[in-house]
Parts: C-alpha cells; sequence; structure tokens
C-alpha cells in the first residue's frame, strides 16, 4: 500500500457563486457572476468564457453575454461557511482555517476510528454536499504546500491525493505558477531565465535562486520546489488582519463621497475587532484604480487599540496621502483592513486614562447595533449615501 500524507487542504468551488446556484435553481448550469460593476465571483460555467476575478462585469458580459449577474449576500456566505466549518471540526479536531472558504485539516492519528486520509477525503467531501448542499474540493498530501497544490490541480469538484513515493513526480511537472510567492512578476523573472516548471527551478541551486529574486524569495521557492514545507496544521490560529472592502464603480466620486466610504468602512471593521476581542496596531488602507492598478498604504500606531476615533484618524490620513494618485487614476474600489493584531485583554491602557472615555462610547454604540442592527446608529456624514454591501477581507 502506497503511503500517503495525512494533510487535507479543503477549498470551496467558486464559493459565492456556489452557494447562489444552491439557493436558487434558476442559476444552475448557468454562467453566474457574483458583484456589482467588477466580478466578485464567476461559476465555473462562467469561467469556462475567460472570466475571472477582478475583472469589470462591463468586459465579462461581452466575454459571455448571457452570464447572470447576482447581487452579493455576505450573510448568505457566512452562513455557509459556517455550516462547512462544521464538517471540517467533525471531520478532525486539527483544523486550520486560512479564509472564508479553505482550510488545512490534519487527521493523522484517525486512522482506527475514520479510515485513510484517502478514506476520510472522500467522505469530507460528501458530508459537505449533503450537509450544506456546496461542492468542495480536497487535496492529500505530506505537507500544507503539497495538498493546498494538489486541490488546486484537482478544481473543480475533486480530489487528488499525492503518495509520498510520488511527491516531485506529481510536482516537478507543474508550471512555476503552482510555487506559493511566484506572481506576474515572479513569474516573467523565471520565464526570462527560460524557467517554466517547478522542476526547473529544483535544478538550480539555492545561491543562484536567492541572486535571481532576492534573499528570502529564492530561499523559499528552492524550499518549495522540493516540497520541503515542515509548518503544522495550527489549530485555533488567529488571523493577523481583519479587514472589509467596497467597490465603488466607475463613476467619478468627489473626495467626501470616498471619506465617506472610507469612515463606513472604519467603523464597520473596528464594531468587528472589538467583537473579536482584538486591538490592532497598523492600520492599512487599500485602493484600486480605474487602470485595475493597486497601492496600498499603511500606518503603525504608537499603541494597539480598538477604538473607532482613533484608527479613523490613521485612516484619513492616508487617504489624504493618496488623494494625488486618486485624481489621476479614478477609484474604483476601497478597503480597510488593521493589522499587527493582538488580544484587547493583554495590554495595558496608556495615560492619559481621560482618553478611555472612547472606550466606552464604542461599547454603547456596539451594543446597540448588536441589539438593534448594524444600521440602527449611522454617522451623520453617511445619512443619505451608498450603502451598498462591504466585502470582507480574506486573512492573511
Amino acid at each position: 500500500m502506497r503511503a500517503v500524507g495525512t494533510i487535507l487542504h479543503a477549498d470551496l468551488d467558486a464559493f459565492f457563486a456556489s452557494v447562489e446556484q444552491r439557493d436558487d435553481p434558476r442559476l444552475r448550469g448557468r454562467p453566474v457572476l457574483v458583484g456589482g460593476w467588477v466580478v466578485m465571483a464567476a461559476s465555473y460555467e462562467a469561467k469556462a468564457y475567460g472570466i475571472r476575478t477582478p475583472m469589470s462585469s462591463a468586459l465579462a458580459r461581452r466575454l459571455c453575454p448571457e452570464a447572470v449577474v447576482v447581487e452579493p449576500r455576505i450573510s448568505a456566505y457566512t452562513e455557509a461557511s459556517r455550516a462547512v466549518f462544521d464538517v471540517f471540526e467533525d471531520t478532525t479536531p486539527l483544523v486550520e482555517g486560512l479564509s472564508i472558504d479553505e482550510a488545512f485539516l490534519d487527521v493523522r492519528g484517525l486512522e482506527r476510528l475514520s479510515g485513510s486520509p484517502a478514506q476520510i477525503a472522500i467522505r469530507l467531501r460528501r458530508d459537505v454536499r449533503e450537509r450544506v448542499g456546496l461542492p468542495i474540493t480536497v487535496g492529500v498530501a505530506r505537507t500544507k504546500f503539497l495538498a493546498k497544490v494538489a486541490s488546486g490541480v484537482a478544481k473543480p469538484d475533486g480530489l487528488l491525493v499525492v503518495p509520498t513515493e510520488r511527491e516531485l513526480a506529481f510536482l516537478h511537472p507543474l508550471p512555476v505558477e503552482r510555487l506559493w510567492g511566484v506572481g506576474p512578476v515572479t513569474a516573467a523573472k523565471l520565464h526570462g531565465r527560460g524557467i517554466a516548471t517547478v522542476g526547473q527551478v529544483a535544478q538550480l541551486d539555492r545561491t543562484t535562486l536567492e541572486f535571481l529574486l532576492g534573499r528570502a524569495s529564492g530561499r523559499h521557492l528552492h524550499a518549495l520546489a522540493h516540497n520541503r514545507d515542515p509548518r503544522p496544521v495550527e489549530v485555533g490560529r488567529r488571523r493577523r488582519s481583519i479587514g472589509s472592502q467596497r467597490a465603488l464603480g466607475r463613476s467619478p466620486r468627489s473626495p467626501d463621497a470616498i471619506e465617506a466610504v472610507l469612515i463606513g468602512l472604519v467603523d464597520r471593521v473596528s464594531r468587528r475587532l472589538r467583537g473579536a476581542g482584538r486591538i490592532a496596531r497598523t492600520v492599512v488602507l487599500r485602493l484600486r484604480f480605474g487602470d485595475f492598478s493597486r497601492a496600498t498604504r499603511s500606518q503603525t500606531l504608537p499603541q494597539a487599540t480598538a477604538e473607532t476615533a482613533v484608527l479613523l484618524v490613521a485612516a484619513r490620513r492616508l487617504l489624504t496621502s493618496a488623494l494625488p494618485l486618486i485624481e489621476r487614476r479614478g477609484l474604483t474600489l476601497v478597503g480597510v483592513a488593521f493589522a499587527n493584531l493582538e488580544d484587547d485583554a493583554a495590554v495595558q491602557l496608556a495615560l492619559p486614562f481621560a482618553h478611555a472615555s472612547c472606550h466606552f462610547l464604542d461599547a454603547a454604540l456596539d451594543e446597540v447595533c448588536e441589539r438593534y442592527g448594524a444600521n440602527a446608529v449611522t454617522r451623520a456624514v453617511l445619512l443619505g449615501s451608498d450603502q451598498s454591501p462591504a466585502v470582507p477581507l480574506l486573512p492573511d
């Protein structure tokens, strides 16, 4: 019998679009686009036409005129994610969530109780389909890296088990883009040297890779090309950032209108931050422009906090610094994230203690919103503004 690793990477297929197809039988088998002017998610029927995320809805409709566009339903996706993670945790106590729609599971020690890793993966896919009604792809391997690669190769709605003695035979023929950390820029550098496959990366010594890509990237890719990934599945791993973003469309917006969107995002994300019992030291502003280029601005605070007022001051400062870029390129998406998170119970209050009064105001507003809904209390600047859905950013 072939030896098989015990790490599973489970990844829901076209998650948002699959939830829409599950909940509306009229959408099944049809190309579905989730989003407004920009495609947040596309069903595999739509992806067959070359539609990818993020892509403008106008371009997507030109590629696939029969595509059905639906507005995002964040609450439905959150509920579906929780149901899927219930299945994960019923499968094994060793679950490391990566995002709303994927996780690593370690099934070591479950052979007598639940069968081989492959049998567990088969049962997991069946349980997600029967209990939640969604397709899921699973990769099984000895390392987290290879399990994730296997699930990517097996998509959609598939299962791929990589035996330990076949690891490099499976990995080395794959394109370099399958290596974590190889984006368009790194891929272009490698292709420029005639390096197209993982196996060709593995043939290079580490010094050569460090010269080509830099010390950190060179070491990282050299290890992955040999499937060296010692990281365990981390149960209860706390996310390193929390954030949300809003697509704005292509219509020009005034600086005041953009600031109103920013305020709404900071209010929403800081409330989630406090609800999770976390505080943040770094404020991150993420922007996407009319030409689909992106920019990120960040500020690290003197002390970690969850106070909306403090976080908003930093976010406004970052937005002000980016206004020249926005004026030249036009803004199509704005996102806010809070990073370098800590547990709020582990931090002392800073002097002067009078500043803590903001904390009590935040707590009172959180209680009102929890009892009467997120829009029960609204800033005056947001009255009458477009409060279309904001999408949670994936954890880092």
